[in-house]
């Protein structure tokens, strides 16, 4: 569940931000001010670490985090806000290797420990966890998905 959270987390901040804020054109920068961290060393980590989001939505994530790291605003935040992105990328790509990892009899008992948590969730939260699911984008490999969709569904 912490994926999931983590994952709809950054979607769900990429696309209400994407939505509020006009599209903006960034001047390349070298580094983020403040810091030795190059815009394309957060593209890295955003491929690597989101790797299961389609070109477009990582290329959300990146312009949603690179307009709050180049606000003057988070001048005094700003380092912390790239480690702790990076934190989280690691940890969601750390999570999809292990998921990919798990053999059939693992996979099966996961999903009915997700059957059983998500059994009594209000019907709009289980409708956003559904859609989610069909959109692919949270950080579980395809056949395991498919999994928590039909368990999901079967509620």
């Amino acid at each position: 569940m912490f994926l999931f959270s983590v994952a709809r987390e950054v979607i769900f901040a990429a696309s209400r931000a994407r939505a509020a804020a006009p599209p903006e054109t960034f001047d390349p920068v070298p580094t983020y001010p403040g810091t030795a961290v190059e815009p394309a060393h957060v593209k890295r980590l955003i491929d690597e670490g989101f790797g299961y989001l389609s070109e477009a939505q990582r290329a959300e994530v990146f312009d949603s985090l690179h307009g709050a790291l180049m606000n003057p605003k988070n001048a005094a935040v700003r380092g912390s806000m790239i480690e702790y992105f990076a934190r989280k990328a690691i940890e969601v790509r750390s999570a999809q290797d292990r998921l990919a990892n798990l053999s059939q009899p693992e996979k099966a008992s996961l999903v009915a420990d997700f059957r059983r948590q998500v059994a009594g969730l209000p019907e709009e939260e289980a409708t956003q966890l559904a859609e989610l699911l069909r959109r692919q984008v949270l950080p579980v490999p395809s056949d395991l998905n498919e999994m928590l969709l039909s368990a999901l569904d079967a509620r």
